[in-house]
């Protein structure tokens, strides 16, 4: 499920040439997110499950989602989007907060805890919107890295090799790297999951809007 350019091309219009971004709801504020444009301006907004372009095929998020993430991430995404923009680079965010009842109806929909994480009576990762799921575009497009979003097969392990071209394992480490360097750590089992301080840790499951 690799980003399409009509995709691309639409996601562009949020970055720095934009309109400034829009306070995030009370709702937002209170539980701590912040949308990741007011911190990484050029980002690429491409959240695919406001669309029909994921694996389940119907849009989960309702139009005009927001890329929200837990404030402690923003810091992190600043350096490494320096990093990456140093090279020409820009971070394309697939994934950010995501609702606890859009994991229930993902895991519903492939229940699998080695794909979906299973929902649970607390909030981790995207639900505590303390994860992101990336990749990486420069001046073309999107960046060549192997597979698209959700691709269940062995190749989406970020250490994959088999199936991985010697360029895409490439665009992988250098993803992989920057994000380090900004203190979040990549999922081993895809290479787009990245973690940042304290997301395994359990915590009250968030009631924050995504507009």
């Amino acid at each position: 499920m690799c980003c399409s350019v009509i995709g691309f091309a639409a996601a562009t219009s949020t970055d720095a040439s934009a309109s400034p971004v829009p306070p995030v709801s009370d709702q937002a504020r209170a539980a701590g997110f912040v949308d990741v444009r007011s911190v990484v301006p050029d980002a690429v907004i491409d959240l695919r499950y406001a669309t029909a372009d994921n694996f389940v095929g119907v849009p989960l998020y309702p139009a005009g989602a927001r890329c929200l993430v837990h404030e402690t991430l923003a810091q992190g995404l600043v350096v490494a989007a320096d990093l990456l923009r140093r090279g020409g680079e820009r971070l394309v965010f697939w994934d950010c907060y995501r609702p606890y009842d859009v994991q229930v109806a993902m895991f519903e929909a492939v229940p699998d805890p080695a794909w979906v994480a299973r929902p649970g009576p607390y909030a981790r990762s995207h639900v505590a919107g303390r994860s992101v799921d990336v990749t990486l575009a420069d001046a073309k497009g999107p960046v060549d890295m192997g597979t698209g979003f959700d691709d269940f097969s062995p190749r989406s392990h970020a250490d994959a090799t088999e199936g991985v071209s010697p360029a895409a394992q490439a665009n992988r480490a250098r993803l992989r790297d920057a994000m380090t360097a900004g203190g979040l750590t990549v999922y081993s089992g895809e290479w787009w999951h990245f973690d940042g301080p304290g997301a395994a840790v359990d915590r009250p499951i968030p009631d924050v809007p995504v507009v």
